[in-house]
């Protein structure tokens, strides 16, 4: 996360495939990185993992590999060939082997991967912060802090005052820092790329030794005195007064002023976004297939009983049972899903806000609204809390999408923004400490139970804020408590297949099970 949160960039995305966004989507974007770092010419990478972090017992089976593996070839997050990508490196002829050795780093999510070629060596350390978001900490041995917002031009020199004044003469930027160690390097963050012109007389500069281009990997950039509005309920809340906006505007107003973009541009790009998630939708409710997982294709037999009226009665909360089971199918079986807030949480939001909308005749705009209504709630958890599972347990993750979810209904149902606020700190009091223990260390069950129960939380809490039920704690102080409880969690609990449901006898039987070539599954097990 850059200074502020960005909707787009940290709460509602990333648009990808794989069953974990900080798995999947965050080591693709690290991937994409190391791949420009190495100028798209990589001949063999060693990747290392912390043994008390969740990396080393859940890289391969929760698509850390597969994404590595697919930003290595330049891949987007989406792409149909990912759960392939493996033979496609292979194909390539990029070798790679994976170690398990203690790091200096101690985020739980750390990658520190080291690159070479026929004629360079390259090593950079970065970490997934959660919902596919990350941070490069270290580039040959350099303290950097990058989160793929910038155009990040490396020049790897010895000696830095002439080329800073020419930099600064020349181009438009908004940093340069020099990185002076055994490797030393002039950092650009930068609006635009910089050109091939001011490159190659860089690169016949004395003491210049090789330049480095670095893409943006995030949708929304960051830029120099970047300022939002308002960063915290407080502060959004005083920002509305005498102004009496509704929740999804203030949303709006928010991620313009972040973004740089137009309020029209903001509405446009959440309305795609939606129009992927029922997609998702439609897709799951046809059925899905994927031999390497646990749970089949269930959504359509629940499908079947809601139109033949064999469940109890209850048509918003049945519907979105549905649908959510829908999207967490489609996220199981490697189809496209956004992460909302993360991918492990991907069903709850968006299964909730499309099950209200199609049981009470909403439309898209009405979809859209309760959509960004749910994001900058998001944007004050991220800013303040997490969604890394890793970090905070499922309470980050389920947790958070079911406290977002509250308020998006409230909206949509036509409740005040003090109504939408009370729904949001229910729901998040009623998710605190949630632990997340993945059974077969697949992001499949509990996984699917806590969207459900996130989703069916986010109903309870809406209605109970729109006949003025007091929430007694305020929005900022639960999600302070929230970041709090999250540290309090043992690490066993938080997402490493080490603690809880994921150590029963029958969840490593199905881990077993699934561990086999191909990988096989019985229920009875």
């Amino acid at each position: 996360m850059s200074n502020y949160p960005s909707i787009f960039n940290d709460v509602i995305g990333p648009v990808m495939r794989g069953p974990s966004s900080s798995h999947c989507a965050a080591s693709l974007r690290i991937a994409r990185i190391c791949r420009d770092l190495m100028d798209m010419q990589i001949k063999d990478i060693v990747i290392e993992f912390d043994p008390y972090g969740s990396l080393a017992t859940t890289h391969k089976s929760q698509g850390s590999d597969m994404g590595l593996f697919g930003g290595f070839l330049g891949w987007e997050a989406y792409d149909e060939r990912l759960p392939e990508s493996e033979k496609y490196l292979a194909t390539a002829g990029i070798n790679y082997k994976i170690t398990i050795c203690p790091l200096e780093v101690k985020h739980p999510n750390t990658y520190k991967i080291s690159l070479s070629n026929e004629k360079e060596k390259r090593q950079l350390t970065a970490i997934s912060t959660g919902g596919g978001m990350i941070e490069v900490i270290n580039i040959d041995g350099n303290k950097v802090s990058m989160f793929g917002d910038y155009h990040e031009t490396l020049i790897y020199c010895k000696e830095a005052d002439q080329i800073i004044n020419y930099l600064k003469s020349t181009i438009s930027y908004d940093e340069i820092i020099f990185h002076q160690g055994a490797c030393s390097f002039i950092e650009i963050k930068s609006p635009i790329a910089l050109s091939e012109t001011i490159a190659k007389e860089i690169l016949q500069m004395y003491s210049v030794e090789a330049i480095k281009s670095i893409n943006p990997v995030l949708p929304i950039m960051s830029r120099k005195g970047m300022k939002v509005p308002f960063i915290t309920c407080n502060e959004m809340m005083a920002y509305n007064k005498n102004k009496n906006k509704a929740l999804w505007e203030l949303a709006v107003d928010y991620e313009s002023m972040r973004g740089n973009i137009s309020p029209e541009q903001v509405i446009e790009k959440m309305k795609s976004i939606i129009r992927i998630m029922g997609n998702a939708i439609e897709t799951g409710l046809k059925g899905t297939e994927y031999k390497d997982r646990i749970l089949g294709s269930q959504s359509p037999l629940f499908k079947k009983s809601f139109d033949t009226n064999q469940l109890i009665e209850g048509d918003v909360l049945n519907k979105t049972i549905m649908y959510v089971s829908a999207i967490m199918e489609v996220k199981s079986s490697m189809g496209v899903i956004v992460a909302a807030p993360t991918a492990g949480s991907c069903g709850g939001l968006p299964g909730v806000i499309f099950g209200t909308a199609h049981c009470t005749n909403k439309n898209e705009e009405a979809i859209t609204k309760a959509m960004l209504s749910a994001g900058l709630i998001g944007v004050f958890i991220t800013a303040h809390a997490t969604f890394a599972a890793e970090v905070g347990g499922c309470m980050a993750e389920t947790g958070s999408g079911g406290g977002m979810a509250a308020a998006a209904l409230v909206e949509m149902k036509g409740g005040s923004v003090d109504q939408s606020i009370a729904a949001a700190s229910l729901a998040l009091q009623n998710s605190l400490g949630i632990i997340c223990d993945p059974i077969g260390n697949r992001v499949e069950a509990p996984c699917l139970g806590r969207n459900v129960m996130a989703a069916t939380n986010a109903i309870s809490c809406a209605n109970m804020a729109l006949s003025n039920y007091e929430h007694l704690i305020p929005l900022d102080e639960v999600i302070e408590t929230m970041k709090a409880v999250g540290d309090q969690i043992h690490h066993t609990l938080r997402c490493t297949n080490l603690g809880g449901l994921s150590i029963t006898n029958t969840a490593k039987k199905i881990e077993a099970l699934l561990e086999e070539h191909p990988p096989v599954f019985y229920k009875s097990c």
